[in-house]
């Protein structure tokens, strides 16, 4: 027994730090500004634990480098945001942001695909994903029935999780994650998972619909639907049929059968393209920085202002119907007013502070990850061992590539993104499975 459990204590130990990284965001946010530079939580710290440990693994074992077309994918990204840096307005203002970028959309990923050896790995992180996202989500669904969360419509009833009302969009995004992750795993399993697997991670996901709901975030539903919609065709026609008509009927009946929520629901559903007859001021408020992101590109089209530069340069480019910020208040904390200091939309942030070359790096970057990911798949399928771990990285690829129409990178869960990308990057861009006889479960 206990050289069993010594054996599974080193199979297991290079996760701890990726499990950390993820878990650690369970943890109360600090009551300060979520968004502020040089701010690191304990889920950063983690990560930067992940970071050194493998660069030592590497170097005390002579561990695999990355494969080259992963040094491709993921290094046009670092060479991306040098580039801008080096051109920026203010090179040092922009290190910071070059630093983070880099941690966030290469660093962690490759670290990830260098620390994950076997899709059991990739399901012992996303299933932390899962547990994390019905944690947040179980206090999100108490804030929302005791009037204890964030500020909506002159109620504390908002849906945030640990995070606060500074990041209404954390506990939307962790809830939306385990929940592409969860019906992943159920639609999928492995044939040797256990027979509870299944059932459980249906039950999760099933679940996970309610914290979603109430967190009134409209890009996270959209987001959310239409990931939803591609692992179900990637997983079959017939399956995506009847799993559709479950999902529908649950809606039916937590929302409306149950009314949770769901006149505000309904009316913040319109209000996306409400502008001009009856306007939202979070809608009007996000088109007018979304021009304001166009006409920053504009006057630096190759190479942007520089990462960070979009704040410095807002007001300048931004029309007078922009607010000088949004409200926010509720879950422990008093009203404050909240400066608009990113487009909320991560190609047009791109864009404005990297120009043409920061775009078609990230745009390419992701796009080779897609066209990877999805080339595995139909091997994976007929194996019938892990098409489960390529349906959530596929799904969690659609998902952020969605979401992030609506919003850009900032707050604690951004390094959740990080692993996010870094569990897509390991199935897109692994080196082979192992010889057979080795674990690959």
């Amino acid at each position: 027994m206990a050289d069993r459990a010594r054996a599974l204590s080193k199979r297991y130990a290079p996760l701890v730090p990726a499990l950390a990284t993820v878990l650690l965001l369970c943890a109360p946010a600090d009551r300060g500004d979520v968004t502020a530079p040089g701010r690191i939580t304990p889920a950063d710290a983690a990560s930067a634990v992940l970071l050194l440990c493998c660069l030592i693994r590497l170097v005390r074992q002579r561990a695999r480098p990355l494969t080259l077309t992963a040094a491709l994918v993921l290094g046009s990204l670092a060479v991306g945001f040098a580039v801008s840096t080096m051109a920026s307005d203010d090179p040092a203002a922009s290190l910071p942001g070059f630093v983070r970028a880099v941690q966030i959309f290469v660093l962690v990923p490759a670290a990830l695909v260098l620390t994950l050896r076997t899709p059991r790995d990739f399901r012992v992180v996303a299933g932390s994903v899962v547990l994390l996202a019905l944690v947040q989500g179980a206090i999100g669904v108490h804030q929302f029935m005791t009037g204890t969360g964030a500020s909506y419509m002159g109620k504390d009833i908002r849906a945030v999780g640990t995070f606060g009302s500074l990041d209404v969009m954390g506990m939307a995004t962790v809830v939306a994650y385990g929940l592409v992750a969860a019906l992943a795993l159920g639609l999928a399993p492995a044939a040797d998972a256990p027979r509870h697997l299944r059932p459980a991670a249906l039950c999760s996901a099933a679940l996970l619909v309610v914290p979603l709901a109430v967190s009134f975030s409209r890009g996270a539903w959209i987001a959310t639907a239409v990931s939803v919609l591609v692992v179900l065709l990637l997983a079959g026609p017939r399956l995506a049929v009847r799993t559709l008509a479950v999902l529908g009927a649950l809606t039916v009946v937590l929302v409306g059968g149950a009314g949770v929520g769901s006149q505000m629901m309904s009316e913040r559903i319109a209000s996306i393209t409400e502008v001009s007859a009856a306007p939202d001021r979070s809608v009007t408020d996000r088109y007018a920085l979304w021009a304001a992101a166009a006409s920053i590109w504009s006057d630096a089209p190759v190479t942007g202002v520089g990462l960070k530069g979009f704040a410095a340069h807002r007001d300048g480019h931004a029309s007078l119907g922009l607010s000088s910020g949004s409200d926010t208040g509720g879950a422990g904390a008093g009203f404050q007013r909240e400066p608009l200091l990113s487009p909320h939309n991560m190609y047009l942030l791109v864009l404005s502070e990297q120009g043409l070359v920061g775009i078609t790096a990230l745009l390419g970057s992701w796009a080779a990850l897609l066209v990877c990911a999805l080339r595995r798949l139909p091997a994976a399928r007929r194996g019938g061992r892990h098409a489960d771990c390529g349906l959530i990285a596929i799904g969690l690829l659609v998902w952020q590539a969605v979401d992030f129409l609506y919003a850009d990178i900032g707050g604690p869960t951004t390094v959740l993104t990080a692993v996010l990308f870094g569990l897509v990057s390991w199935w897109a861009l692994a080196t082979p499975e192992p010889a057979r006889g080795a674990d690959t479960r």
